[in-house]
């Protein structure tokens, strides 16, 4: 039996190839290295530093002092304030979310067709998420308020005509911040209009990219628009809807700036959402490892809700 052997030619051939393929891999690697050292010093050592902090008795002015790790955590749960704001908290993303997906698919389907004025409208839609959260909730601040708002004004001439709107007390004063029940609501119509235009932006590129021959099919077979809704359109549209879900869901459990600007947890903490908490342990009781240990409950919540979320993506997308 003959024994051929490789050429030198092949050989040298195959070297580059593996020299040319390890470049690529060490180029790609140092693309990455600018993301990998951000990563590293901004999320991966503060997290591990939160994890030191919820072990040990920490103190915004003093330091570490002690080991206090099954403290911490037993201490979460017995504050007063927790529960009430883990209620809040769901309650608040259970509104948001509904109101701020539907309105969004609502606006994506308005805007999804072209036309002359189509370009104008969308900016519009869009337009108030440009603005950053802070700022929006103090001008919507001053305009919930009583004595410098502009709606003041209109419910006193609502109140005149004899119409009783319920959102004005008896020295005609706008109460939209007065009640737990009435800032839930006014923050909620905040952030739906804030977000609604970016909603609508991220559900109109999945309308659009679901083909138009599958309509033009469902138009011949004689299918009504609500049928056309319900068979192609939602089904179709399952990854933008599960996207806006976790964006949303996730927004909503940690709120903070809003409930900060508009009722500073008031009236009677009743507005009081977990990051609120956090911020309250850490930087107004000094407890920084209660606050530490409340922020890994937080954390892993997180996380095992977006897993359950991505997991049913996955699961949506093998039907």
């Amino acid at each position: 039996m003959a024994i051929i052997a490789a050429s030198p030619r092949g050989k040298a051939g195959s070297g580059r190839r593996v020299g040319w393929k390890r470049s690529r891999q060490i180029l790609g690697l140092l693309y990455a290295m600018p993301t990998m050292i951000y990563v590293a010093v901004f999320f991966v050592l503060p997290v591990c530093l939160v994890f030191l902090m919820s072990s040990s008795s920490w103190s915004l002015l003093t330091g570490s002092k002690a080991i206090n790790f099954p403290d911490n955590y037993s201490n979460v749960s017995a504050g007063a304030l927790f529960w009430p704001a883990v209620w809040f908290t769901i309650e608040y993303t259970v509104l948001v979310t509904f109101f701020l997906v539907g309105l969004g698919l609502g606006l994506a389907l308005l805007v999804q067709e072209g036309s002359r004025w189509i370009g104008a409208l969308r900016t519009s839609f869009l337009l108030p998420s440009a603005l950053g959260l802070a700022t929006a909730s103090l001008l919507y601040w001053g305009l919930y308020s009583g004595s410098i708002g502009p709606l003041n004004g209109v419910l006193d001439a609502i109140n005149s005509t004899g119409i009783r709107a319920g959102l004005i007390d008896p020295a005609n004063q706008v109460t939209f911040l007065g009640s737990g029940t009435t800032a839930l609501l006014s923050t909620t119509f905040l952030i739906v209009w804030k977000f609604s235009g970016f909603y609508m932006l991220i559900l109109l590129v999945g309308l659009q990219a679901i083909p138009h021959d599958i309509y033009e099919a469902a138009s011949i077979d004689g299918a009504s628009r609500w049928q056309t809704f319900r068979s192609i359109t939602l089904p179709l549209l399952r990854r933008s809807l599960a996207l806006s879900l976790i964006l949303c869901i996730t927004g909503s459990l940690l709120a903070f700036d809003q409930f900060y600007v508009l009722t500073h947890g008031g009236p009677d903490n009743t507005t009081v959402t977990v990051v609120q908490l956090i911020y309250r342990e850490a930087f107004i009781r000094q407890n920084l490892g209660t606050a530490a240990a409340l922020s890994i409950v937080l954390l892993v919540a997180l996380l095992a809700l977006n897993a359950i979320q991505f997991r049913g993506i996955r699961a949506a997308g093998d039907d």
